[in-house]
């Protein structure tokens, strides 16, 4: 059990989804099934009520780096080192209904648009970002800017995370434009998600969790284990957070200092 003031976990149950590294994991939006990927080659997708597997997708040749199902639709998305992205049938998921090829470097993310349910994207080890239409089965932009991880803003889909190295990168989805470039990190970002409400993004590197603002312009630092700084006090939203907390105004946001 993890526990503090605010909130307690529990844990349910440990499954051994494989005997391998496994390195990601997603929930279904009806919270019916969670799919898990690894170093296996292969995505299993388990009944969250028992526990159980439902079936296993092995159709990849080289390890899994991200699977998302589609917050409209019963598909499942993978993305591989075998430079390939598949999407499946999440209720009848016997094979790919879509391989798209093309990135010339490991895939290594890749999320669903929250509202076009034909838009897909990847990102891959040479910053390259591909549009994918599942319903032609092809490309339809390239860009540049994420090598580890991709996630749209949910709701809207107006904005895209996108993390390089120690950055995180906000574009827009029609222009491909960088919007902002979030900056505070001093090791490369493996993680980064958007709150439900779009508003805010959290980024996760060695050296600390950063949360930032789009609309009111705040980031804070969130330092595991750390002491609380006096100044994170005064923060807006993000006075009751352990850790530090110091911004200065840069452009449209604030960047911890």
């Amino acid at each position: 059990m993890v526990s503090s003031s605010r909130f307690t976990f529990n844990e349910v149950r440990a499954i051994h989804a494989s005997s391998s590294k496994v390195v990601c994991c997603h929930f279904s939006s009806d919270g019916k099934l969670l799919a898990t990927g690894g170093h296996d080659k292969k995505a299993v997708l388990w009944y969250t009520d028992s526990l159980k597997p439902k079936t296993q997708l092995e159709e990849h040749a080289l390890l899994i780096t991200d699977v998302r199902f589609s917050p409209s639709m019963p598909r499942l998305a993978t993305s591989s080192f075998d430079k390939s992205v598949r999407v499946w049938d999440a209720d009848n998921p016997g094979y790919s209904l879509r391989t798209f090829t093309g990135h010339s470097a490991s895939v290594m993310s890749l999320d669903f648009h929250p509202n076009k349910e034909d838009l897909l994207c990847s990102c891959d080890g040479d910053s390259e970002i591909r549009y994918w239409s599942i319903n032609k089965g092809s490309c339809t932009r390239v860009s540049k800017g994420g090598t580890s991880q991709v996630r749209f803003q949910p709701r809207l889909g107006r904005y895209l995370a996108a993390a390089a190295e120690n950055v995180v990168s906000i574009l827009d989805v029609e222009t491909q434009a960088c919007c902002h470039s979030l900056q505070g990190h001093t090791k490369p970002v493996h993680s980064v998600c958007w709150d439900p409400t779009g508003d805010y993004v959290a980024s996760v590197s060695e050296d600390s969790v950063r949360v930032w603002t789009l609309g009111s312009g705040i980031s804070g630092a969130l330092e595991h284990g750390g002491k609380q700084n006096d100044d994170a006090l005064s923060s807006r939203r993000l006075d009751r957070v352990s850790g530090g907390v110091q911004c200065e105004r840069l452009g449209g946001l604030r960047q911890p200092r």
